[in-house]
């Protein structure tokens, strides 16, 4: 305590007490991984590679804006999908479902699929001589073996703030190929951040985690988010051979290939700042200097759907977090979501006799694919047609309270899916902006394993690119590639709806809806009965009246 009243002053050290006596914990940890330390001052034998995320809490929880709003870090990461990426319910049936669908490539489909969704523990084990496990690490499974307690930490602090500048934006550090420096004992590792820290916290920082904290300007580039959210997924056959690949996730690239790769980064969005730009907000309690542009941890994207179910399901998934920080991760992803679109109805300049047309343009506001990422996510147009009295003379894209689109050929058929169109004329057409993959026989699947293409993939494009030079991994698929209104930013599609037995004046009402998990993606993991896969088609479910959400919408009256 002497030591750190030199350091910081005298009621610091009360106000570190506490914390510093769980530092045998690091210890315990090193020693059950099966490695030993020696006494400070000769070094480390043997790296433990990373500490779950408790170890950095206790300095920078507690923290608060100028206003007296929350701002710890710890209690942001613990609500995220980076945090609960373990216990993500939809993740682990699909990883189930991939292994009985190849069964001979079940050790290896086990170490891929634990890249990032339980990175420290598969790390560790690949750095011992192993190989990364899923079904035994479940969180909900955890036992007294370290390597548990890394599983079920998901995506942590040690984990993120390890990572290396080296090679970052190349093809290598794809599919989780990041990487972390495992030869320099951990007394004297580097972990990143984005500021200089003074000698004070340095010691501190050391003596709990023995992490050496050191600034690092790659850990807000793009590239560094790009290990783990460009992935590419080898297609099997019948005998577990491998047959070709499927670019599955590709955010990264579609950035790289629009405006935004010079204008915002993934964590300006992603990691939304805790106070005003230009503002300073402290980053840990122990006498922590007001820094600017700092960032919340609680990564907003688009999977609003697994967060409310964690929260729902959260004895049965081992969730940590509390509710109402659940509730508050939700509600930021929503409001995240809500800058993603715009939509603009726009009555055509020719009438025809009898027809309401009318323009839809669709606006992508995001710096990707919209939706992006896994490909069981959808945007889809849902467009009404009212008359005089208020009555529906038209509807195209409902969402029933079992999850599905009205109309959509998929969802009423694993083999089918829905063309893109350039023009919709009968309520059984509905736009839906979507990747359909396809298998080394042309058929339609959800595997991702099986899958070697995409049939069709008409999301929405971000600004500035250009579908014409894209490369194959992130190109448009089907129809929308040769369709003119199809653009780098947005898309325009034109209703001609006959009316001639309705009267007008007739309001026009376009929404644009979102689904993180598309019906047929749940149900299709039907095909593989198992204890993961039924239970998450039974969440789905039991959810299935609120797994979609608006967007944008726009109205417009046409007499």
């Amino acid at each position: 305590m002497k030591r750190f009243a030199a350091i910081f002053g005298g009621p610091v050290a009360a106000r570190v007490g506490a914390f510093l006596a769980t530092v045998s914990t690091s210890a315990v940890l090193v020693a059950a991984m099966g490695y030993t330390t020696a006494p400070r001052g000769r070094g480390d034998v043997g790296p433990a590679h990373f500490l779950t995320a408790d170890r950095c809490m206790a300095c920078h929880n507690g923290l608060s804006t100028p206003s007296g709003r929350d701002a710890s870090i710890g209690l942001d990461w613990r609500a995220s999908m980076m945090a609960n990426s373990s216990r993500d319910p939809y993740w682990q049936a699909s990883v189930r479902r991939e292994v009985l669908d190849h069964t001979t490539a079940r050790a290896e489909i086990q170490d891929e699929c634990s890249t990032c969704h339980m990175p420290m523990q598969r790390y560790a084990a690949r750095a011992a001589g192993g190989q990364g496990l899923v079904f035994d690490r479940f969180p909900t499974k955890r036992g007294t073996d370290p390597l548990d307690s890394l599983a079920a930490d998901g995506v942590s602090c040690t984990m993120c703030h390890q990572i290396q500048k080296d090679r970052l934006g190349d093809s290598a550090s794809f599919n989780g190929g990041f990487v972390i420096d495992t030869t320099t004992p951990v007394a004297r590792r580097p972990v990143f951040g984005p500021y200089v820290i003074d000698r004070g916290h340095t010691k501190v920082m050391h003596t709990s985690s023995s992490f050496v904290p050191t600034q690092g300007d790659h850990i807000r580039q793009s590239e560094l988010c790009a290990t783990c959210h460009t992935l590419y997924t080898p297609t099997l056959d019948a005998t577990g051979r491998r047959v070709g690949t499927l670019p599955e996730q590709m955010p990264f690239l579609e950035w790289r290939h629009s405006a935004y790769r010079t204008e915002r980064s993934c964590q300006s969005c992603h990691m939304p700042l805790v106070v005003a730009a230009g503002d300073s907000v402290p980053i840990t309690v122990v006498q922590g200097q007001p820094r600017p542009d700092v960032r919340r941890h609680w990564f907003p994207g688009a999977n609003f759907f697994v967060l409310g179910m964690l929260n729902r399901y959260r004895a049965e998934l081992a969730v940590e977090a509390f509710p109402q920080e659940l509730e508050a991760v939700t509600a930021q992803t929503r409001e995240i979501l809500a800058q993603a679109a715009t939509v603009a109805v726009k009555p055509a300049q020719a009438a025809v006799a009898g027809h309401v047309v009318a323009d839809v343009d669709v606006t992508n506001l995001t710096g990707h694919k919209l939706p992006t990422a896994f490909p069981s996510r959808r945007a889809w147009l849902h467009v009404v047609v009212r008359d005089r009295t208020g009555a529906t003379v038209f509807e195209s894209g409902a969402l029933t309270p079992t999850g599905r689109i009205v109309g959509n050929d998929n969802d009423d058929d694993r083999m089918k899916y829905e063309p893109h169109y350039r023009e919709i004329t009968q309520p059984g057409q509905v736009q839906i902006y979507e990747s359909i993959m396809h298998d080394p026989q042309g058929a339609v699947t959800t595997g991702l394993l099986s899958g070697i293409g995409y049939a069709k993939d008409n999301r929405i494009l971000p600004r500035g690119f250009d579908k014409r030079t894209a490369n194959s991994d992130v190109a448009v698929a089907g129809d929308a590639a040769s369709d003119p209104a199809f653009v780098g930013g947005s898309h325009r599609i034109r209703y001609n709806i006959d009316v001639a037995r309705a009267q007008g004046p007739f309001r026009i009402v376009a929404e644009l809806w979102y689904q993180p998990i598309g019906f047929r993606w749940a149900q299709n993991l039907r095909l593989q009965p198992a204890p993961e896969t039924n239970r998450f088609v039974a969440y789905f479910e039991s959810m299935a009246d609120a797994s979609g959400t608006v967007l944008a919408r726009d109205s417009v009256i046409v007499r």
